[in-house]
């Protein structure tokens, strides 16, 4: 089968249902940030991630889809790997899972911190047992959503924890090469929800992006935690002629320091001016390919009333920025109020 384009879509949750079915042939997985939307296949992967919007809109969704139309949507392949639903098409594969980690206790798993690096790790060989049955052993991009991401453990803190499981999955599964470390994002959720992953798979391998401003991740300092947080800052992935541009969730964070303590205004520029590092970074990478286009842009910001003073950041940058969702979530680390990711494609 030829490979297929990648699409991806913001569409409102409401009008999911009118949409024909040679559109729905191509749907690789949907995202939404608060409610489970109503898809016309069980077998769907539907990630719904605990984060509510800041803005007085309609229920938003993400679509990840290939092809056009049914004239290009290839047939897909759908499977199940315990909790994880995927589907695959050619060359891509979207999937998702969700684990309570109160499912996750049982012998030989007593106490908080053993179920959140339980539910972690079981939600990571789920992943890559997906990959490879897939035959698309390429991780591109993984979102995860941790309840009580700054809570306290066991006397460290969750996202720690979850760190140190999210480590252990990758070293089992042959892939401790920080050179294949997809892009991320790893923010927290509601309280009460289940720990949520969603992620692309391609079977070609992306072009991994670092900011000479920062410090690689998996390289910050121990007084991060024992075990690093493994992720690319950006990937570059070429498929069907297209290149598609994924950065992870950017902080105000230079080296490896969080900078402008309290002052959300202050965040939101270091991370967006982090974030047009990536962008000069991976056209300088990938040279020869097509300029990248606007950005389409998750804001996730830590209080509610910081909403005004970060839209106001992000729309200085308007010309390159195509569309932008608020979502409230809590931020990986305590002093951090804003997190920004982004992804663009550039056509042949």
């Amino acid at each position: 089968m030829r490979a297929a384009r990648l699409r991806h879509e913001l569409l409102p949750q409401a009008g999911l249902a009118d949409r024909p079915a040679g559109w729905w042939r191509g749907v690789l997985g949907v995202v939404s940030f608060v409610e489970s939307p109503t898809v016309p296949s069980a077998d769907l992967p539907t990630a719904v991630c605990g984060t509510a919007p800041l803005e007085e809109t309609d229920e938003l969704c993400e679509v990840w889809r290939i092809g056009n139309g049914s004239d290009e949507a290839a047939p897909l392949v759908a499977r199940s790997h315990g909790r994880l639903d995927c589907r695959s098409g050619a060359t891509l594969t979207f999937g998702r899972v969700s684990i309570d980690e109160r499912t996750s206790r049982g012998p030989g798993i007593d106490g908080e911190a053993a179920a959140l690096r339980a539910a972690t790790d079981g939600a990571y060989r789920q992943l890559f047992d997906a990959l490879h049955y897939a035959g698309h052993p390429h991780l591109i991009r993984v979102w995860n959503y941790l309840p009580d991401i700054n809570g306290h453990a066991d006397g460290e803190e969750r996202y720690r924890h979850f760190n140190a499981a999210r480590h252990a999955a990758f070293g089992r599964a042959g892939r401790a090469s920080t050179q294949a470390a997809p892009a991320a994002t790893a923010v927290g959720c509601a309280a009460g929800s289940p720990l949520t992953l969603f992620f692309l798979a391609a079977a070609e391998a992306p072009l991994m992006i670092e900011n000479p401003r920062q410090i690689s991740a998996y390289h910050y300092p121990p007084q991060y935690g024992r075990h690093q947080p493994l992720f690319s800052r950006a990937c570059v992935l070429r498929t069907a002629g297209e290149t598609h541009l994924f950065i992870s969730g950017t902080a105000s964070i230079v080296g490896h320091r969080s900078l402008h303590p309290g002052d959300v205004a202050a965040q939101a520029r270091e991370s967006l001016s982090n974030i047009a590092i990536l962008v000069d970074e991976a056209g300088r990478r990938a040279r020869g390919e097509p300029p990248i286009g606007a950005l389409r842009l998750k804001v996730y910001l830590r209080r509610r009333a910081d909403l005004a003073a970060a839209r106001a950041e992000v729309e200085r940058h308007r010309s390159i920025v195509e569309s932008v969702v608020y979502l409230q979530a809590d931020i990986c680390r305590e002093e951090l109020l804003v997190e920004i990711e982004a992804y663009a494609r550039a056509d042949a």
